[in-house]
């Protein structure tokens, strides 16, 4: 063929896509007979396979492998660099590779396989190859001499069977003419073509015979193909012209077809031939035989009975070698014109084959056994597997697997074809080498299997680092050691082999204490450890293998210096000095002694104790928490001084010492006390001609205490609405803000609050302070009458705020009352207006004598002397005053009703900051009993006060009003703070949020103010609120203060 034609047939590729990741095809057409090296085809090329990496653009090195079977002499090979295949110097010989006769629709192929490598680019390209038949052989008859009888008798144009020539080629190289030669104008030659598309040649008898004049006619026979150039043979045609015959053998049946189980045994009848013949005698003797196109092959399968036509087994047979046998029979009577029968057998499968394995090693195997790489990748590719049955239909159906649980599994790429591959990552350290049998099954019954044995040893590879046999490594020795001590060997473990598991160890930072043996991994002390210093220490070591590359790990050591009691307690001070306050009840914590041991454990727990003292501190052996034995008073002793020793619980126990010292300071426990004014049911005259900032009254208390606990501020928080008034906060001093005018006229009550400046709680005292605003006195016993019923006035209100309502049933009596007290007050200003101008000289005399008394008190013990005496008595030191007294009427009065009222707090004091009192102090022992106490009228977050009054209910006149002067130990103290912010939650009827007493008063007549004459009304107050006891129970002529309130 030329070399050209070969080139452009090698372009003609087809290829077909299975798996464009896994496997791909490529069918090549080539003709037989080829020089060696001559190029097939191209893969990469033909695929259109890039050797450049898609993602990094990094040039890829792939590899092509063939993959095939050891021993093998292959047909082709592949260039491992280009993917180029050439021819080799096997010779591609079409007959020997299909070596059963075909026509051109039956090609001739083989395959090959490669691989494309790494495994990353991993490809299977299976690679078909058709091989197209060239004229190499001549078509040749079954034997060089043919010989034929022919009857004598025979008509012209009868037709005699030739024996047909074969030739190995296909298609037009094949036999294509046949040519007799040398005829003698007797005999002609016809060529009959069968349906499968052979040609049988025919004599064909021209004219009369006559066996008497020629009984022999030699001609020769030429067979032609179609080849080019064309290759023929000849062989010789012998006729015999024998006697005549009248009848001829005929078969019942001319063509047979038959099946036959490939595994009949022998002797088995196949089919039985039947002739006739019509003549009789010997003529009609009929012997069976083969006819001359019948193989040798089939004549050695099967014996023909010459005398009976029964065909039978003559060997066994095997439907994968011939399936089909066809021959021709023929039955003669002894004439020259025998009978022809055509017989087919078809031999029919039975599963007699095993499946074939066909092991073909990607990777090559040394010595059977294939080597990988632990670090080889999963679905490394190791072997192409293929399997076969010759069986057909279900006793050809092959499965493959795996006989055991290996990291390996088949994957299926073509019919019948496997790659095998790991399917898990493989670890040299748990398995070295792996055996295993592939199995193939088909689907027979019963069914038929075949094994080969697989041996994949692995190649260790640095993959395992050193272990250690502890990742933390914990040493305990004493301190004060020797240089050079051995602490432990330190070990770790490599998995891999040789190399790989040779181990060397070194130290990391943090270790200049320490030597470490390389090799050996002993560790040893190289310094003196003091624990106080280092107590502990934290370094790792590195445990290293010669592999390449070398692989590595750390393990901490922790190495903890153990004490020894080498020293003492140490105290943070020589000397320690603490302060505590003054009325610091028993068992108070005082301070804290804090001292420390650089020792630990044992020798670092100490235990305190005191020297020298009289018992009167409390000292915790293992807290330092000093508490007082002792009630302290800064008056009797302002300091203790004492020693401490400590000491350590060590062998020998070390100690040490130090003083302690105890300052007592003062506290803020005294209410301020008010000296002046002497009584709060005293009142001060303030002229209409007294000008601005005139001192009109003067408020003075003094402080138990020290410092800026006894520094007092003055602050009026009510009754000063129109800021009529100024109180200085240092002096105390009352001043007039504005001249009094015609509209202040009346009685003025203001609430003034003295505090301290103690820390951290501020106590306080509540005053009143009444000033009447008018140029004379006039009615004493009226303005005291006015005094007391301010005590029902809440003092957040302005005394001149409060009305009482009355109310009348009638409307006509409160009209002629209404008109009749209009009529009395006209009547009551002429004769006003009369006696003023009548006494005016005498009145001024009068006033200018009163401007001198401050405050005024008249007494009850003469009511006709209108000279005013006031009482005297002695008041004990620090005692307070008694502000407000009212006398009670007798207890068997029938009229005697109680008083309901409650008293709200005034929003002043909040302004005024009295909130901060201590309820925890406790007032001063001078505060008796029966103190009054102001701020029980108040009442937090209380509604206004509301009054119970009663229009029609007669009012009894008093006898007596006046007012008395208490003693000074009875004054008013902030002991009941309605200021406090706890009154809210207060359930204790004496706390801030709700003070009470008891007391109650009758009236008969008209009650006298500022404003006229009121009707007669009788006013109910809760005895709750105040103190109504019978005159005998307390003073036979005055009422007795209410109880300043004390926190229980």
């Amino acid at each position: 063929m030329d070399p050209k034609d070969f080139y452009l047939l090698a372009t003609m590729v087809t290829f077909c896509w299975l798996d464009p990741a896994i496997a791909q095809e490529l069918i090549y057409p080539i003709r037989e007979e080829l020089q060696e090296n001559t190029l097939i085809g191209n893969i990469p090329k033909d695929l259109n396979i890039s050797h450049t990496n898609a993602v990094t653009g990094a040039s890829a090195n792939l590899v092509y492998r063939l993959v095939s079977k050891a021993g093998d002499n292959p047909l082709l090979r592949v260039l491992s660099s280009t993917g180029e295949i050439f021819t080799t110097s096997n010779r591609i010989d079409r007959e020997k590779l299909c070596p059963s006769p075909s026509n051109e629709e039956n090609e001739c192929s083989f395959e090959i396989e490669v691989v494309i490598l790494p495994n990353d680019y991993f490809r299977l390209i299976k690679i078909k190859i058709i091989v197209k038949d060239t004229n190499d052989n001549a078509p040749m008859f079954p034997s060089p001499v043919i010989n034929i009888s022919i009857p004598e008798n025979t008509l012209i144009n009868s037709r005699f069977a030739i024996p047909s020539a074969t030739d190995p080629d296909t298609g037009f190289n094949s036999v294509q003419h046949y040519e007799l030669i040398n005829g003698q104008n007797a005999f002609g030659l016809d060529i009959v073509e069968t349906p499968e598309g052979e040609k049988w040649p025919q004599l064909i008898v021209q004219q009369n015979l006559d066996r008497e004049q020629k009984d022999t006619y030699v001609m020769k026979i030429k067979v032609e193909d179609g080849g080019s150039p064309r290759k023929s043979s000849t062989a010789i045609l012998q006729v015999t012209v024998t006697d005549v015959n009248d009848n001829r053998p005929v078969f019942k049946e001319s063509q047979m077809e038959v099946h036959i189980p490939e595994n009949s045994p022998v002797g088995t009848s196949v089919v039985q031939l039947q002739a006739t013949d019509a003549d009789i005698g010997p003529n009609a003797e009929i012997r069976y035989v083969y006819g001359p196109q019948v193989s040798s092959a089939t004549k050695r399968l099967f014996t023909l009975n010459s005398t009976t036509g029964l065909i039978t087994v003559q060997r066994l047979l095997d439907r994968e070698e011939s399936g089909i046998h066809k021959m021709v029979v023929l039955a003669s009577d002894g004439s020259s014109s025998p009978a022809r029968a055509s017989v087919i057998i078809n031999v029919t499968d039975v599963n007699d084959n095993p499946p074939t394995i066909d092991l073909r090693y990607i990777i090559s195997p040394i010595n059977g056994t294939v080597f990988l790489s632990e670090k080889d990748p999963i679905n490394t590719k190791i072997a192409l597997i293929s399997v076969s049955d010759k069986d057909t239909d279900v006793n050809g159906k092959v499965i493959c697997f795996i006989e055991k649980d290996v990291p390996f599994h088949l994957k299926a790429v073509y019919d019948n074809q496997y790659l095998l591959e790991t399917s898990s990552l493989l670890d040299y350290e748990s398995t070295k080498e792996y055996n295993f049998k592939i199995v193939a099954s088909d689907s027979g019954k019963p069914s038929l299997n075949q094994t080969a044995l697989v041996r994949v040893r692995l190649e260790d590879e640095n993959d395992n680092p050193p272990i250690f046999t502890q990742p933390v490594i914990e040493l305990a020795v004493m301190e004060n050691n020797k240089r050079g001590l051995f602490l432990t060997t330190i070990s770790a473990m490599d998995e891999d082999s040789g190399k790989n598991a040779e181990i060397v160890y070194q130290l990391g930072p943090n270790a200049s204490f320490f030597d470490l043996d390389r090799k050996t991994g002993i560790l040893t002390a190289s310094r003196v450890f003091n624990r106080e210093d280092q107590e502990r220490f934290l370094f790792t070591v590195t445990a290293r293998d010669n592999g390449t590359p070398p692989l590595q790990s750390q393990a901490a050591v922790i190495v903890t210096v153990q004490d020894e009691n080498d020293n003492s307690p140490k105290f943070t001070h020589n000397h320690f000095q603490f302060f505590v306050s003054e009325n610091l009840p028993k068992y108070s914590t005082v301070g804290v002694i804090t001292v420390t041991d650089a020792d630990a454990g044992e020798n670092a727990a100490v235990m305190l104790s005191i020297l020298n003292d009289d018992e009167n501190f409390i000292l915790d052996p293992f807290s330092g928490v000093i508490k007082s034995n002792v009630s302290f008073d800064r008056e009797q002793q302002s300091s203790y001084t004492f020693d401490v020793r400590a000491m350590d619980g060590g062998r020998p126990p070390c100690s040490s010492a130090a003083k302690v010292t105890i300052n007592v300071i003062d506290v803020n426990d005294n209410t301020p006390i008010v000296i002046y004014p002497p009584s709060n049911t005293s009142f001060k005259l303030v002229p209409l001609s007294s000008i601005p900032g005139s001192v009109v009254a003067e408020v003075f208390a003094v402080d138990g205490d020290t410092g800026m606990n006894a520094e007092l501020k003055y602050t009026i928080v009510s009754g000063n609405n129109n800021g009529l008034f100024r109180i200085d906060p240092v002096t105390g001093n009352i001043t007039l803000e504005e001249k009094p005018s015609v509209a202040d006229i009346g009685l003025h009550r203001l609430v003034v609050n003295i505090s301290d400046l103690g820390y951290p709680k501020s106590l306080h005292t509540l005053v009143l302070v009444f000033l009447y605003v008018n140029d004379t006195v006039g009615n004493a016993t009226h303005i005291y009458d006015l005094i007391r019923r301010t005590m029902e006035t809440p003092l957040d209100k302005n005394i001149g705020d409060s009305s009482e309502t009355y109310s009348n049933g009638d409307y006509l009596t409160i009209m002629i009352a209404i008109m009749t007290g209009a009529m009395v007050v006209i009547v009551v200003i002429f004769v006003t207006v009369l006696l003023r101008c009548r006494h005016a000289t005498r009145f001024k005399a009068a006033q200018r004598k009163k401007q001198g008394a401050e405050w005024m008190s008249p007494n009850q013990e003469n009511k006709q002397n209108k000279k005013k005496k006031r009482k005297k008595r002695k008041s004990p030191k620090n005692s307070l005053l008694n502000f407000v007294t009212i006398e009670e009427t007798k207890p068997d009065d029938p009229m005697r009703k109680p008083i309901n009222g409650t008293i709200s707090l005034p929003a002043e004091l909040e302004e005024q900051g009295l909130g901060r009192f201590d309820w925890r102090t406790t007032p001063t022992s001078t505060f008796k009993p029966s103190s009054p106490d102001l701020a029980r009228h108040y009442k937090s977050a209380s509604p206004p006060s509301a009054f119970h009054l009663k229009a029609d209910t007669p009012v009894t006149v008093k006898k007596h009003l006046v007012v008395q002067e208490l003693p000074l130990d009875n004054t008013f103290v902030g002991g009941c703070d309605s200021l406090s912010k706890r009154s809210s939650t207060s359930s204790d009827h004496f706390s801030a949020s709700e003070c009470s007493s008891q007391g109650g008063f009758k009236t008969k007549g008209p009650l006298h103010s500022k404003q006229g004459t009121l009707p007669r009304a009788r006013t109910e107050l809760n005895p709750e609120y105040l103190d109504l006891r019978s005159r005998t129970e307390l003073n036979p002529e005055y009422w007795t203060p209410c109880t300043p309130l004390v926190e229980s």
